[in-house]
């Protein structure tokens, strides 16, 4: 082997990108397919945004502001709160692996439920901690077995509000009630990538909780209800030194010119940004409802996804699926994910399951 590579990559899982829709094509012989694999909205830019982005071309030749000062300012007024309590990065995944190099020692731990997230194993790998699993409730997080796992050795929990993959939520008063129970040695992380989608009138704004808690960092991002994947751009809100630590393991210039132009501009746009979101959400509780109609078991579905909790049946459902021309996110023997895409894409899931029997 070329080099010494850390012993920690040894066991280092690659995260899985959705197949994409040229890979189904190829496999199975068909003519055309939708991606609802990697909960991408099914819009463009909006109008603004895409000339913020256009209008930073010239710019592209010039290193971008490294701290992203102007997206911090508009951040921490969408959020009525002090730029000292805001960070940025090229998305807020990257935002989870920083806390993680910069809180979490080889052999101390990261707690979570599970299943969540996929990249917090590999953010757990990479400092060589220990994963704490606690499994989900009826494809809802277990909060109190939660707090009952951690340890003095752990220093990041992580609390992924909705739920990716299983679209789930838990009150805000619960994470609250969490946080007091957390000791302020180890660091509550909120992973809210896709909170804009939530209806649930028990899940509140997070503000409130930043204030009374100073081990509570939340993480959001423009990928998702703002419809900025491509782009890469995401945040943190916190307390002024965990945001400093946070800071200090951020590479320089880190978000681009135009990521930065364009996420400036999309929280310029709020409003414009919610219709769409309402669109989505309007189509999730469509097909959630037809779905429920032909008799499958399905949780709240609370962000631009829903989920089908079908467990072995999993991989045989998604080939199916695939095979139809509707690719979607399959976890063996678990699930599968599916995005909520236009009405047009979300007709063509449901017509690839009827005759599917729900209970088989």
């Amino acid at each position: 082997m070329t080099g010494r590579p850390r012993p920690a990559l040894d066991d280092l899982p690659a995260y899985k990108p959705g197949r994409s829709i040229e890979e189904a094509l190829a496999e199975h012989g068909i003519t055309s397919a939708v991606k609802l694999a990697s909960n991408e909205l099914p819009f463009g830019p909006l109008p603004s945004v895409a000339g913020a982005i256009s209008s930073g071309i010239e710019r592209l030749h010039l290193y971008a502001d490294t701290r992203a000062t102007s997206l911090r300012s508009a951040i921490a007024e969408h959020h009525g709160v002090d730029e000292a309590h805001v960070t940025v990065s090229n998305g807020s995944v990257t935002l989870l692996q920083r806390l993680a190099l910069s809180y979490v020692d080889a052999g101390e731990q990261i707690a979570m439920c599970w299943p969540s997230f996929e990249a917090y194993p590999m953010f757990a790998a990479l400092v060589g901690a220990e994963q704490v699993r606690v499994p989900l409730v009826d494809e809802h997080f277990d909060l109190e077995s939660l707090a009952d796992a951690i340890t003095d050795r752990t220093k990041l929990v992580m609390i992924t509000n909705p739920n990716n993959p299983t679209g789930t939520t838990v009150p805000t008063s619960a994470i609250a009630e969490f946080c007091r129970r957390v000791p302020t040695s180890c660091l509550v992380v909120l992973d809210e990538a896709y909170a804009e989608f939530v209806t649930d009138p028990e899940v509140t704004a997070p503000t409130p909780l930043l204030e009374e808690f100073d081990h509570l960092v939340v993480t959001r991002t423009f990928s998702k209800a703002h419809g900025l994947a491509g782009l890469r751009a995401g945040y943190a809100l916190g307390h002024p030194d965990v945001i400093g630590m946070l800071d200090r393991t951020q590479v320089p210039f880190a978000v681009n010119e135009l990521a930065q132009r364009a996420a400036v501009a999309s929280l310029g746009a709020i409003d414009e940004m919610q219709a769409r979101v309402d669109t989505v959400v309007s189509e999730r509780t469509r097909v959630a409802a037809a779905l429920a109609e032909r008799g499958w078991q399905l949780p709240d579905a609370q962000a631009n996804f829903i989920w089908l909790p079908v467990g072995v049946r999993s991989a045989e459902l998604g080939a199916h699926l695939e095979s139809t021309g509707v690719i979607t996110r399959v976890f063996t023997g678990v699930g599968i994910r599916i995005t909520i895409g236009d009405t047009a894409m979300n007709d063509r899931l449901l017509a690839a399951l009827d005759g599917v029997d729900p209970a088989s």
